[in-house]
């Protein structure tokens, strides 16, 4: 996926406010053509979010509709697994589709990428929160030093930084912290960001799957061989990689699938890439209104996704609704998978997995 495809903007939805930012005006002029429509609030927008017939047009709304607002809520959550922190982030959505996505179960019926101009208060609130935490004393399976913070739970940065500089933003500002990391998962490759000179402060995680799985749930993203290849490169342009086997589907074949990634992935990395190398493992959990969602624009997905004879319903820590792979069946799924990954790539070291 060519960043010219993946993004087309032809409508801008904007809160009043976004002019008065540096970075709204910088945006606003990248898409000079672009149809202008202000809006009360990013979150609630009549005709976009809610709106049921825009279903079938998932991917085209993702690709042609952009939403700027400025960020009101700046507060972080303690994590545990992926960071220690969850940061307030710069962006919510994304132009990729991947099936799977928690993002659009909170929106409804579309879910473009909605991009935060009040950037300089975003860092300038994580500066202020990393410097109260004060150097971390006790190491964790997070890291074993620094205090991380995940700048991207409800977005890609890999494809927010093809609208703006706000990830560099975020990439420089980690950069000068002694006592805490970025950290954010990806599905794209975008090589403009081996010139951001993270120094050793950001982690960008690079989410793995089976390619013949990738192809029909991994919508509109880079390819599994693509990001495997780009591992290398970051590890050489002074980031901290790990990978994301995430979501793990379970399908016929699955096992022997995963023991060929994990063959393909040791046969590309380099000896620095794997003397740095961990991983999260995190199998799937799916929603009943995303399941209606992708039966309007891809039903081929819930094929895999949503398979009821071993499913069960569990409640997340938000309080929300999900399906799961049942209990005990998942916990044997979990021991096969860190098997299979010890035996083929014993180096890489399973930060958590569930």
């Amino acid at each position: 996926m060519r960043p010219r495809d993946l993004l087309r903007v032809n409508r801008i939805y904007l809160e009043p406010r976004v002019r008065e930012y540096a970075r709204g005006r910088e945006i606003l002029a990248r898409f000079p053509h672009a149809e202008l429509v202000e809006v009360a609030s990013h979150w609630n927008i009549p005709g976009l979010h809610g709106n049921e017939g825009l279903a079938r047009d998932w991917v085209r709304v993702k690709r042609e509709t952009l939403v700027l607002g400025v960020r009101k809520t700046l507060a972080v959550r303690p994590n545990g697994r992926s960071a220690d922190f969850i940061a307030p982030g710069v962006a919510n959505g994304c132009a990729m589709s991947c099936a799977y996505c928690y993002v659009p179960r909170r929106k409804g019926y579309a879910n473009p990428i909605t991009t935060f101009v009040n950037v300089e208060e975003v860092t300038a609130f994580l500066a202020r929160h990393a410097r109260a935490q004060g150097e971390k004393t006790v190491p964790d399976q997070v890291d074993p030093r620094a205090w991380v913070y995940d700048v991207g739970e409800n977005s890609d940065l890999s494809v927010d930084a093809l609208l703006s500089d706000n990830v560099r933003d975020l990439v420089t500002l980690f950069r000068g912290l002694p006592n805490a990391k970025a950290s954010f998962a990806t599905k794209f490759v975008n090589r403009d960001l081996l010139d951001y000179d993270p120094r050793g402060r950001t982690r960008i995680r690079f989410s793995l799957m089976p390619r013949s799985v990738a192809r029909v749930v991994d919508v509109r993203t880079s390819p599994i061989r693509e990001r495997i290849a780009a591992v290398n490169d970051f590890v050489e342009a002074g980031y901290e990689v790990h990978l994301n086997f995430s979501p793990v589907i379970v399908y016929d074949g699955w096992r022997r699938d995963y023991a060929a990634l994990f063959e393909e992935v040791d046969d590309a990395l380099s000896d620095a890439a794997k003397a740095q190398l961990a991983c999260e493992v995190i199998f799937l959990t799916h929603h009943e209104g995303l399941h209606d969602v992708n039966l309007r624009w891809h039903p081929r997905a819930e094929d895999l996704l949503w398979v009821p004879r071993v499913q069960e319903e569990k409640r997340s820590q938000q309080g929300g609704t999900a399906v799961r792979y049942r209990t005990g069946m998942k916990g044997q799924m979990v021991r096969v998978f860190r098997d299979l990954l010890t035996e083929r790539m014993p180096y890489c070291r399973v930060r958590y997995a569930f």
